[in-house]
Order: C-alpha cells, then sequence, then structure tokens
C-alpha cells in the first residue's frame, strides 16, 4: 500500500498541477547518470538526447505528447518535473507497456538522460513512437522551468493511507 501511494503521489500532484494550467488537458542512485551534450544519444542507448529548445517545442502540443518520468519520486520531488507525466520506474516499464498509450509522441525523462534513454529504448522496441529523452536536472540547467511538487504533510499521508 505504501509503494502504491508513493508511486501514484506525482501522478495525482502532477494531474492537480495541469487541471490548473490554463490551456492544458488533463534504480541508479541519485545523480549517479552521466551528463550528456544535447543532441547526443544517452550512454548505451540509441535515443536522441533532446535540447530544451527542442522539449519545449514538444511541450507546446500536450495533446500529442507523453512524458514518461522514470526517476524515483523522491527525486521528482527534490529536482522537479514537468506539467504532465506517467511516473514509472525503469524497472516496471516492461510490465506497464499494455495500459501506455500509443498515439502519442513519448519523451522520457529522467536527471540526466541515461535512465530516460533506456527507457525511450524499451519503448522503441516495443513499437512506441520516442521523440528521444531529457534530463530534468540538464533541461533546467540549460533555462527550463520544471514544476516543483510539494508533498502534502506527513500527517496527511497517514489519514489516506488509514482509509
Amino acid at each position: 500500500m505504501k509503494r502504491l501511494l508513493l508511486t501514484a503521489l506525482p501522478i495525482l500532484m502532477a494531474l492537480a498541477v495541469v487541471a490548473a494550467l490554463p490551456g492544458q488537458q488533463g534504480a541508479n542512485a541519485p545523480g549517479a547518470e552521466a551528463k550528456k551534450g544535447a543532441g547526443k544519444k544517452g550512454p548505451g542507448s540509441q535515443a536522441k538526447v533532446l535540447k530544451r529548445e527542442e522539449l519545449d517545442a514538444l511541450l507546446a502540443t500536450p495533446d500529442q505528447i507523453l512524458i514518461i518520468d522514470v526517476r524515483r519520486p523522491d527525486e521528482v520531488t527534490a529536482v522537479g518535473g514537468f506539467p504532465v507525466y506517467l511516473s514509472i520506474q525503469l524497472s516496471e516499464l516492461e510490465k506497464s507497456l499494455a495500459w501506455i498509450p500509443r498515439d502519442r509522441t513519448i519523451v522520457t525523462i529522467s536527471n540526466h538522460a541515461a535512465r530516460g534513454g533506456r527507457a525511450a529504448d524499451i519503448l522503441a522496441k516495443n513499437g512506441f513512437k520516442v521523440a528521444g529523452t531529457a534530463g530534468a536536472e540538464t533541461y533546467e540547467a540549460e533555462g527550463g522551468k520544471l514544476t516543483k511538487i510539494v508533498p502534502p504533510p506527513a500527517a496527511a499521508n497517514a489519514n489516506q493511507a488509514a482509509k
């Protein structure tokens, strides 16, 4: 139950953020990823590492893309994320393929695009249309704006778990 809450909480918070935005529709240690230059392929990956400008252009068409963030919930909370995304751990991705929409172009996200690149490769290998991968920390360092997610107080989490 606790793991389910930790996985679902960032998704629910991200959806709440999106609902408030006008015009929007509703396994590694942190920092272990190597920073990669924009436009290059991720380490051990065939996925293109997207530049901030490329990702911003994709984010401008929210009805056509799907962001899949493979970071742990604590990493999303610490670094920040994007307004709308699915939170799927890299280790759970292949088990989740059946419910990932196939009608959108996918961008995978990790801190510096290494795990995201591996996720993009898995998705592409399984027939998904993948634009590339991006690192949330790299995106922010290049001037991109991340959504900071503030978890509810611990007492609220305990009350929700009890219901």
